[in-house]
């Protein structure tokens, strides 16, 4: 039997070695076999007398959106059916280091493309080759002409509509990857300010199970809870991913206050800078959802927006006017919760270098709150519902709400999301470019926004085009409506796998 347990290879191994057999190893994703592979494990079999080939777990594999595109077992059975290979087991562990010291080869083959150990984004391979060394193997790499499973993929098996197939084909036509990448990599020298209304999103999991008795009301059991740090706080973590120093600015209730847990959950290069409302809470959104299907049933606010009083909104507006020349940029996560004032808006429109704003429509202040309190902003991130409410007195095609907002606001890039339609980007120039969206799995669209929001302001401050400011906006939305609420931030190392995947 070729396809074994990771324990039990590693038994196997040991007798064949006892008996003087030169052990080959090779691991990998092997999501589409090809004829790469065949003469990758042809030319790896000539190191010795048994091949054995490793297997990524599915849940490890880290090669962009909708992969793998076939099961563990399923590339397993794949594997093991070529006649070169003598053992095949599935890895049960993220990188290949633990199943080297497991197996202790003599070889250990990677494929040509591996020879330049630096440019692997993770650092994976410069660790294995360390383990390798490590167990007195030697690392050897396979000679031919490369293929690429995420090429074919891609060109073949793609989940998108024709229609993204098409525009991502047109972006490798345009783009070079490591130009995209170089982009996002040259954003870790920027000094930004980030200021805005911290919120703490609760998320309280229940199970339906009928109606009241004596009301007609639903009746909810009580699963579990878990808590997030959100609204400004979750779009400097987002920035300090990316970013190399982050100062945040915000306001906090002097009851129901949440600063230690607020504090746990900031990124160790964000400063954080809290002012305190006085007789108020810190703003807190607790949403009921359906715990299998994470449907939102309802939610609650618990939120004081009048604001600070004039003594704390004046020393904050003047350590404002002192500190903003400082930085590179300001983002202005605007939820409309009272944190921002007119005083300070003010200030912002006038003394920030670079000033990029969002101003969400939410629950707790739609009607409102729009762009249009705001003078000036360099970039504007805005969703069509936030569009439509800041030119409701003149509702039309959303190119001309753009066109017309982004003079009004002397916007270089103005962005408008349009949700499962992509957005479209406008510049100064006048010229509107469309994105599609590349989201493939939808868990949660809370905080996708202000994700891509976060880094398409870096983007903008950093001068890229209409196309690439959409393309990695819309990346990040899609890695971020793939996570539960504000639990993690936006990690740059999986951006990066993503453009590299999507673009091969």
């Amino acid at each position: 039997m070729k396809i074994l347990d990771l324990e039990q290879l590693g038994e196997e191994v040991k007798l064949l070695k006892a008996q003087g057999k030169t052990i080959v190893h090779c691991h990998g994703v092997f999501d589409l076999l090809h004829i790469g592979h065949i003469r990758y494990f042809r030319q790896a079999k000539q190191f010795g007398d048994v091949l054995v080939v490793t297997v990524t777990e599915d849940s490890y594999v880290d090669k962009g959106p909708g992969r793998p595109a076939f099961s563990e077992n399923l590339r397993a059975e794949g594997v093991a059916s070529l006649d070169t290979v003598d053992y095949v087991a599935i890895n049960k562990w993220p990188t290949a280091e633990e199943t080297i010291r497991l197996l202790r080869p003599d070889y250990y083959v990677k494929g040509a493309e591996f020879r330049d150990i630096t440019s692997d984004l993770t650092g994976k391979m410069e660790r294995e080759a360390q383990v390798v060394k490590e167990v007195g193997a030697e690392l050897v790499f396979a000679d031919d002409i490369v293929f690429s499973s995420s090429n074919l993929i891609n060109r073949y098996m793609s989940s998108y509509p024709k229609e993204t197939q098409e525009y991502l084909e047109i972006v490798r036509n345009r783009y070079h990857v490591g130009d995209i990448l170089d982009i996002l990599d040259n954003m870790s020298a920027l000094k930004v300010l980030v200021i805005g209304d911290s919120i703490i999103d609760e998320y309280q999991y229940c199970n339906a199970i009928g109606i009241s008795s004596k009301d007609p009301a639903l009746a909810l059991k009580y699963e579990s809870k878990d808590l997030f740090a959100g609204g400004v706080l979750a779009v400097a973590n987002h920035v300090a991913n990316f970013a190399g120093e982050v100062q945040l600015v915000s306001v906090l209730g002097d009851y129901e206050r949440h600063e230690k847990f607020i504090r746990s959950q900031l990124a160790s290069n964000v400063a954080p800078f809290f002012v305190t409302q006085p007789k108020a809470p810190t703003t807190l959104k607790r949403r009921y959802l359906d715990g299998y299907s994470f449907n939102k049933l309802f939610e609650i606010y618990v939120m004081d927006d009048t604001g600070l009083p004039d003594v704390e909104e004046d020393q904050l507006c003047e350590w404002l006017e002192e500190k903003l020349p400082e930085y590179d940029l300001v983002i202005a996560a605007d939820f409309g919760h009272g944190a921002i004032s007119d005083k300070m808006v003010k200030i912002l429109s006038e003394h920030s270098p670079f000033l990029a704003v969002n101003t969400q429509a939410n629950a707790g202040n739609r009607g409102y709150h729009t762009i249009d309190r705001y003078s000036r902003a360099d970039f504007v991130c805005l969703a069509l519902h936030e569009l439509e409410l800041a030119m409701r007195k003149e509702l039309v095609h959303e190119r001309t709400m753009v066109d017309k907002l982004a003079n009004l606001l002397q916007c270089r890039q103005f962005v408008t999301t349009l949700g499962r339609r992509g957005c479209i980007v406008w510049d100064q120039s006048g010229e509107i470019v469309a994105v599609p969206a590349f989201a493939s799995k939808v868990v949660d669209r809370v905080g996708a926004g202000d994700a891509f929001f976060s880094v398409a302001s870096l983007a903008a401050y950093s001068g890229v085009s209409n196309e690439i400011l959409g393309f990695l906006g819309n990346v990040i939305g899609a890695e971020a409506v793939e996570i539960i609420g504000n639990k993690k931030a936006i990690d740059k190392l999986r951006v990066k796998k993503h453009i590299t995947a999507m673009l091969k």
